[in-house]
């Protein structure tokens, strides 16, 4: 098994981050490998939201979960909590990956974001995230997100965002697992 490389797409002051064609039934897993995505508003979230084939507004329904550890650089706090601000149950807002980025010139989140099956016409549609920043209050936090988007029509478009302000910099790369 390993990574085919489909498609990246890069910031540059940008409202959004689209990947419109490429997802489809080549492949059963879809990787979104986020670099280096840099807010130009402190303390924003990183969002991703997906449209069934055929639909537009980026608003399928979600539930989810989310899981935040965190370090401070000066070490005298760490921690494991929910996020449950960050989860969704059966919500059609976009889905939090990481929780208020820190805009400094040397911060940004980096991670992964799997989507399995996608296009299935048969079952909900599984993902799972893992990534890591300099959270907006000095921390090293990794956040995880995981749930299912709860539509059998087929996915065929995602999008990435940040919850205010333009995406300042970064790049998504997709990948099909096979």
């Amino acid at each position: 098994m390993g990574l085919t490389y489909i498609a990246s797409v890069t910031a540059s002051g940008s409202a959004t981050l689209d990947i419109t064609s490429g997802i489809d039934s080549t492949y059963n897993e879809y990787q979104f490998h986020c670099v280096n995505m840099h807010p130009a508003t402190n303390d924003a979230d990183f969002l991703f939201q997906v449209n069934a084939a055929g639909a537009s507004g980026f608003n399928e329904t979600i539930t989810s979960t989310f899981i935040r550890t965190w370090h401070r650089e000066s070490g005298e706090i760490t921690a494991l909590t929910l996020g449950t601000g960050d989860d969704q149950a059966q919500g059609t807002a976009y889905q939090s990956l990481y929780d208020r980025v820190n805009s400094a010139n040397d911060s940004s989140t980096s991670g992964i974001l799997t989507l399995y099956d996608p296009s299935s016409t048969t079952y909900v549609k599984h993902f799972v995230s893992r990534l890591n920043a300099m959270h907006a209050t000095d921390y090293t936090m990794e956040n995880l997100a995981a749930g299912y988007i709860n539509t059998t029509s087929a996915i065929d478009e995602i999008s990435f965002k940040f919850s205010s302000g333009n995406i300042d910099a970064g790049s998504i790369h997709m990948y099909g697992v096979g």
